[in-house]
């Protein structure tokens, strides 16, 4: 698109061609562009070769999972019955979402329009999140038709992952509704933007709700299996709350990380208002990541000492629990501090690398790598690293296309009256 945009291709941004013509929804998809020159530009981009390569190979064993079975691409059994479906689809993905529910409790319930530039890719950050994290567990359960059934037909409102399906469920319409605003300034439907804003209130406090209450949740999922994840990851009392609490700086921390990647590979479709507040709005949300890990932190080291799992630091599983802390805790937690004190917008954005890669090694230690860790590791199949890699080029895909045409990085030209 930058090399269009030389030649004076300018992207869509209003209703109203220059020449004062409607867009249609089909222009409108293909950017402007005619569709030769779509074609052309989509053949140009060499991660889209990539991307090629990944479905020739990922489509037809996700075919094969559901003809064949979880076991012809899994090594999942009753001692191991979660995989990086979970590990990484649930497990990762749902924390590395949460800065939807906390963009709109900034911005609509605190009233900080400063991060109002950010607002909307929080929030479709937290959608898309959400989304795939349910198409992964779908790949994993293998019939997307039964899914009702936890949730209306056998019901059991005691078990967490009834609380957990419902929860993801209403909020993930929640983060739909959000979005509204910004797909009907694309497509034109003032009225559906409207009503969402009357009621934008209400959805933002049930996001609270509703994503507070899972982010435990799914940390509440490992009391299902105590003395199988080592006690240097599991604390009962307070496995929910350091689930939570390191869901809060893995969002703000993805929220950069994508902010970033926006402004490096989509700098095209970012406008002034985005660009020349990123750095602000980059430190902010340090600011907030920041005191989350050292919460995260302190609560980590309370755990342990309440449940006197002193003596395992000493031992092989100590030293990479200390490596996780160390790597995806301590170090992210620094690097935030200095470069909140210097003003320093890009060594926040290092940090949040490194806190992003701290939150998924955590979640894959404790979903995977720890667990049945007196007994033995095991080693996922090449055909499930496969599937994960599949549906989350698709997710990048997605996540790719929809900054490209609606306004998220951009502010819509309404038409004037």
């Amino acid at each position: 698109m930058k090399t269009l945009q030389a030649q004076g291709v300018k992207p869509v941004d209003s209703h109203l061609q220059a020449n004062g013509k409607p867009w249609s929804v089909k222009e409108k998809l293909l950017l402007g562009l005619t569709p030769k020159e779509y074609i052309a530009m989509q053949v140009r981009n060499p991660f889209n070769w990539l991307l090629w390569i990944i479905y020739a190979v990922g489509i037809p064993v996700l075919v094969g999972r559901f003809i064949f079975g979880l076991g012809w691409v899994t090594h999942s059994s009753y001692e191991y019955p979660w995989g990086l479906f979970l590990g990484w689809g649930l497990f990762t993905m749902v924390p590395l979402s949460a800065s939807g529910f906390m963009m709109g409790t900034t911005v609509e319930l605190f009233g900080r329009k400063d991060f109002k530039p950010i607002e909307r890719l929080g929030l479709l950050n937290g959608l898309l999140g959400y989304l795939f994290a349910v198409m992964f567990l779908q790949v994993d359960l293998g019939q997307p038709w039964r899914l009702i059934y936890p949730m209306f037909v056998s019901l059991g409102p005691a078990a967490v992952l009834f609380l957990v399906a419902w929860h993801v469920a209403t909020y993930l319409s929640c983060q739909v509704a959000e979005l509204v605003p910004a797909f009907s300034e694309w497509m034109g439907f003032p009225k559906a933007k409207k009503f969402i804003k009357s009621i934008v209130l209400g959805l933002t406090v049930a996001g609270i709700i509703l994503s507070t209450l899972h982010q435990g949740a799914l940390g509440a999922l490992f009391t299902y299996a105590p003395g199988k994840v080592h006690p240097l990851w599991y604390s009962s009392p307070f496995q929910w709350f350091h689930f939570f609490i390191s869901a809060v700086f893995a969002g703000l921390s993805m929220l950069i990380v994508v902010s970033t990647l926006c402004k490096w590979f989509l700098r095209w479709r970012c406008d002034d208002n985005f660009l020349k507040n990123l750095n602000t709005l980059t430190l902010g949300l340090a600011k907030g990541a920041s005191l989350a890990l050292i919460t995260y932190f302190v609560t980590k080291i309370i755990g342990i000492a309440h449940d006197g799992d002193w003596e395992y630091l000493a031992s092989g599983w100590g030293q990479w629990f200390m490596f996780e802390m160390v790597v995806g805790v301590l170090l992210p937690l620094v690097f935030y501090t200095v470069a909140i004190k210097n003003q320093n917008a890009s060594l926040a954005r290092f940090s949040a690398f490194l806190a992003v890669f701290g939150i998924a090694l955590n979640r894959l230690n404790t979903a995977l790598v720890t667990f049945n860790w007196n007994l033995y590791q095991e080693i996922p199949h090449w055909r499930e690293v496969m599937i994960v890699i599949t549906v989350y080029a698709t997710y990048i895909v997605v996540y790719r296309a929809i900054l490209a045409r609606m306004p998220i990085l951009y502010t819509w030209k309404e038409q004037k009256q």
